[in-house]
């Protein structure tokens, strides 16, 4: 069974709860629902052998959970004779006996289900009286990891939030990420770590500070296991929406990970993991969400701590607190001493160029720059997430550069690498193929300059795409065709990216155009500077100041000079001017001979309809 069979399925108890309940509050009961009918179905085959070991060792006085853990195979156990297949048998007591299923499972679960509140949701479906008729329909559905493995069941999971998040005129995408983002990320960290791919039985830890329902973590176990099937990936994360948490947490259980390394509450103001440091790290932190709620403990944070915090190299404007995901993820790396880290952050087009020099954006962007931690930013398709259609961007963070990236950092546009979904998914309406994936993965571990050819016949329709590599020669047009070349991967030197502001003045005039000169203090005997005609040049760094200011300044003004003072050193990622291609525009002849042959066939309709 798909996830789209299985999630249309578990759909159709909508129609059960349709009048009694609002749309908008389906999820209330299908998700908990589902994620117990899946615990019941992984325990099933254990289920006598816990059954026995709990009347034994609760016999012998002894601590029965370990027994119980080992005896049922998986990191939790059920301790009760009932399963979902025996509630539906005594309609009468279902909701007392369900209550007290839920009740016997070990610690972890029992908290899965308080987020959820479900206790309150059985009260409510028992007094609507469709509780049985509710469990009856999951009763039947198989979902044993046999049937439905681990990766539909994720699938399915994000259909139905999706789905309800819609009905409830919420955000879908604040939930989860599209998988195909998520495997662009995952083989972009994992591409040059040569230990992981090859070495037996190695062991790493992965993270993500906005957890979701475990999404990344689970596509990047796939993957890895994929690549090296004796590593293990032990997984850590947080997660502020209580029933995402319970779904990863769930989804965690059964993959048998340690659901203590699950987090809830709030990443910002609420590190779930203060002390310790990660060997990989994923997230796609809300974009464009203030945070105001937490700003006091930022705050606080950022001017107690400095960088013994997590906000050290600045603070950007409340209405946007993305940077400050970013931020938290560099305190979680481990150190380069110890094997070092690389992460993965996906961030909208903001973070690259909001805010002048010496603001706070700005600020960051010169502390990870000048730290030479920015490998890669790789532009993905609009369109491409379930709640929003703008430009984002993939950023890949690392203190452990090989030699050859040292110094620089590598813009890739990917935008160009979609295809049109058949049908679409909220605001999804692209999707990235597994050979666009491998393409800019390809293209990220070559690190290399690299153009984009598109091959044109003479009608205009393209013929062919291709990638070329630099030293590589571009495809030749047919006959009558053209090809067009657009930068696909750049390389700059970090430096390339910052400049300096310097503060351009003016002398102000007294009424008969002379310069009022100051009589005090430093200002004294030098002109003053009228606040009226200031202004400000943004100089590159790899330029010399005075060299510019000369050339571009003193021409047009020549009594201006620079105040040293107010000189600050700002760093922005222009992603788009870099790739941009002018196109000039058609020949003028060629225009008219167009709308001269439209208006010639309009003619010639408009008299055939009057005939």
């Amino acid at each position: 069974m798909n996830h789209q069979s299985l999630s249309a399925f578990i759909w159709s108890v909508a129609d059960l709860l349709r009048g009694d309940y609002k749309q908008s509050d389906y999820g209330k009961v299908i998700l908990p629902f589902t994620v117990l009918r899946r615990l019941d179905c992984v325990l099933a085959a254990t289920k006598p052998a816990v059954l026995a070991e709990f009347e034994k060792r609760s016999g012998e006085g002894l601590n029965p959970e370990p027994f119980l853990l080992r005896a049922a195979g998986q990191s939790f156990y059920n301790t009760s004779p009932m399963d979902m297949a025996k509630l539906i048998g005594d309609s009468d007591h279902i909701a007392h006996n369900l209550y007290a299923y839920i009740q016997a499972f070990s610690p972890a679960v029992r908290d899965i289900f308080e987020r959820f509140e479900f206790a309150t949701q059985i009260d409510r479906l028992a007094k609507a009286g469709l509780l049985y008729q509710v469990a009856e329909k999951f009763a039947r559905i198989d979902l044993h990891p046999g049937s439905v493995d681990n990766h539909q069941m994720g699938l399915a999971f994000e259909e139905l939030i999706r789905r309800f998040a819609e009905l409830s005129n919420e955000t879908a995408g604040e939930h989860f990420t599209p998988r195909e983002v998520i495997k662009l990320m995952v083989s972009l960290l994992f591409v040059e770590d040569d230990d992981l791919l090859s070495k037996p039985s190695v062991v790493r830890t992965i993270y993500d500070p906005t957890a979701g329902t475990g999404g990344m973590l689970s596509v990047a176990e796939d993957y890895m296991a994929g690549l090296n099937p004796t590593a293990r990936l032990t997984m850590f994360g947080q997660e502020l929406n209580d029933e995402s948490y319970a779904i990863c947490k769930a989804d965690m259980l059964i993959k048998g990970q340690d659901v203590a390394n699950i987090m809830p509450g709030n990443t910002l103001s609420d590190d779930g993991h203060p002390t310790r440091k990660f060997d990989y790290m994923l997230s796609n932190p809300p974009f464009g969400v203030e945070w105001k709620k937490v700003e006091k403990v930022v705050r606080q944070e950022h001017e107690g701590q400095g960088f013994n915090g997590r906000f050290g190299p600045g603070l950007p404007r409340v209405s946007d607190g993305s940077l400050l995901f970013l931020m938290h993820l560099l305190s979680k790396m481990r150190p380069a001493s110890e094997g070092g880290c690389r992460f993965g952050i996906v961030l909208n087009g903001s973070p690259l160029f909001t805010g002048g020099a010496g603001s706070g954006e700005s600020e960051i962007r010169r502390y990870l720059l000048e730290s030479d931690l920015v490998e890669a930013i790789v532009a993905l398709p609009t369109d491409m997430f379930y709640n929003t259609g703008i430009a984002t961007y993939v950023w890949i963070v690392s203190n452990r550069k090989p030699a050859h990236r040292k110094g620089q950092l590598q813009l890739i546009d990917a935008s160009v690498f979609w295809k049109k979904m058949p049908k679409s998914l909220g605001s999804k309406r692209r999707e990235m193929s597994d050979e666009d994936i491998a393409t800019v993965t390809r293209l990220f571990g070559g690190f290399e300059a690299a153009q984009l050819a598109t091959v044109t016949d003479a009608q205009g329709k393209e013929v062919v795409r291709e990638v070329v590599v630099q030293g590589e020669f571009p495809p030749a047009a047919p006959e009558g065709g053209k090809v067009r070349l657009k930068p696909l991967s750049r390389l700059f030197d970090n430096e390339a990216f910052g400049y300096r502001t310097i503060t351009v003045e003016r002398p102000l005039l007294d009424d008969q155009g002379r310069p009022v000169v100051g009589v005090k203090g430093k200002a004294k005997g030098r002109p003053m500077p009228d606040s009226a005609l200031r202004d400000t040049e943004n100089v590159p760094l790899a330029e010399d100041v005075e060299t510019y200011f000369k050339r571009e300044v003193l021409p047009h003004a020549p009594d201006a000079w620079i105040d040293e003072s107010k000189t600050k050193v700002g760093y922005e990622i222009p992603f788009n001017r870099h790739f941009y291609v002018f196109e000039p525009p058609r020949d003028l002849a060629e225009i008219d001979a167009d709308l001269l042959a439209v208006t010639d066939r309009i003619k010639a309709m408009i008299e055939g309809l009057a005939a």
